[in-house]
């Protein structure tokens, strides 16, 4: 994980130096914070309309009466901005991963094939990989700050181990794939431009 994190940060710092203008951009998922989810991203700028980013999110809150909701996620991704980047409309593609740990939440509801009911009653706990296509605007507020709006969708193919209850250790499922397709981005983006 070390080696990727350098490697970004390598062609980020490259990329920047290689641009004119505004060339990279710290952000934050305001929707992402609201949920108590702490995430950030970082975007640079590869050529007049395309631009690089990856973003990271991290859940590692202990939560009462047995509720699990934990996870950890990355999604890289690239840009192309319809007129100048870090402004106005923009076409997106990216990838996306983590691991996860979640379950007596009560979500009652089926979306696109997934019953997020059972969450309720039993724990979830594996890994997921996807990607997807977005759509985004990026409406500037100053000469550092945007604020953007993004939607996504796209595929995740996940493996997990589903277990009794959301407290307990009992192991009922090992290994199960599931396949979801349906939006798997959405974030309104507080963003600062260097």
């Amino acid at each position: 994980m070390k080696q990727v994190i350098l490697l970004l940060a390598i062609v980020f710092a490259g990329a920047s130096q290689t641009v004119c203008g505004q060339n990279v951009a710290v952000k934050t998922n305001l929707l992402s914070d609201a949920s108590l989810n702490p995430n950030l991203g970082i975007e640079a700028g590869l050529a007049p309309r395309w631009t690089m980013e990856v973003t990271g999110q991290l859940n590692a809150w202990n939560m009462s009466h047995d509720k699990r909701w934990k996870h950890w996620a990355i999604q890289p991704g690239v840009r192309y901005w319809l007129c100048d980047r870090f402004g106005g409309a923009y076409f997106g593609a990216y990838l996306h991963g983590g691991q996860y740990n979640v379950g007596g939440i009560n979500l009652n509801m089926d979306f696109l094939g997934t019953d997020f009911g059972k969450l309720k009653n039993t724990r979830y706990q594996g890994w997921f990989i996807g990607g997807g296509v977005s759509y985004g605007y990026a409406f500037v507020l100053g000469r550092h700050w945007n604020l953007e709006t993004e939607i996504g969708i796209g595929y995740s193919y996940t493996r997990y181990d589903r277990f009794r209850c959301a407290g307990c250790g009992k192991k009922v499922e090992t290994d199960k794939p599931h396949h979801y397709v349906g939006p798997t981005k959405a974030a309104i983006n507080l963003v600062y431009l260097f």
